[in-house]
């Protein structure tokens, strides 16, 4: 596990209480080997959850107009779904930074609920310690183009779709294959294909591994329906 601090000074926060962040990458395993109580990620991860969500519905409200309640409420779910907000944090190289105990023995960096949990925690960190704009500011830079981006069809989940009819068809999984990577941590740019019995059947891009890979699959699905 690397120190905290070094993630702060990649992106360029100086904090006031660097505890709070350390609190926010503490998994509640860690308390046993530590012996302590309550030191670890949980009332950050319900704070945070509360800033992302008003933060990330101001950002739909302003930038997309022609945008009624229904839509806007698919845009939300989509963009701060379990596995959107794991993604932004394995872009932030989170995984590396998150303290477990001897008894926690899966892999952070594959666990999508934790790195939400962590994601959100740290929100609600950087919110106590630096302000709401502070918070406001790195939200707005990672889900402002997306929400711009954002259409009703990303709400179909063709990875899902995909996986269904190469199964049914071959009995077989189709795999995702980062090409490309690249931008700073909080503006990354990912291009990946999916394959099958390495053979490329689609290639996507996007600001998220997940968005890059759901356009590789819906790609794939397209060339598979125009045969």
């Amino acid at each position: 596990m690397r120190p905290v601090k070094e993630l702060l000074e990649k992106l360029e926060i100086r904090p006031n209480k660097i505890e709070l962040f350390e609190t926010a990458f503490t998994h509640s395993s860690f308390n046993a080997d530590a012996k302590t109580k309550h030191h670890d990620y949980e009332r950050l991860e319900f704070l945070g959850d509360s800033v992302i969500g008003l933060v990330v519905t101001e950002i739909a409200y302003k930038n997309r107009p022609n945008f009624s309640q229904g839509p806007l409420t698919k845009l939300k779910s989509a963009l701060v779904s379990t596995h959107s907000l794991a993604d932004h944090a394995r872009e932030f190289d989170f995984p590396k930074y998150i303290r477990v105990g001897n008894s926690f023995s899966n892999d952070v960096s594959k666990s999508d609920h934790l790195l939400e949990d962590i994601f959100e925690a740290f929100i609600g960190a950087l919110y106590l310690d630096q302000g709401f704009e502070k918070a406001r500011k790195l939200l707005t830079k990672i889900f402002l183009e997306p929400v711009k981006k954002y259409q009703l069809e990303d709400s179909v989940d063709y990875k899902s779709k995909l996986q269904e009819e190469m199964q049914a068809e071959h009995r077989e999984s189709v795999t995702y294959e980062v090409v490309k990577e690249t931008g700073p941590a909080h503006d990354k740019h990912f291009v990946v294909r999916v394959l099958f019995d390495g053979i490329e059947l689609g290639v996507g891009e996007g600001s998220t591994k997940k968005a890059a890979e759901q356009l590789a699959a819906k790609q794939a699905l397209e060339k598979e329906a125009s045969k």
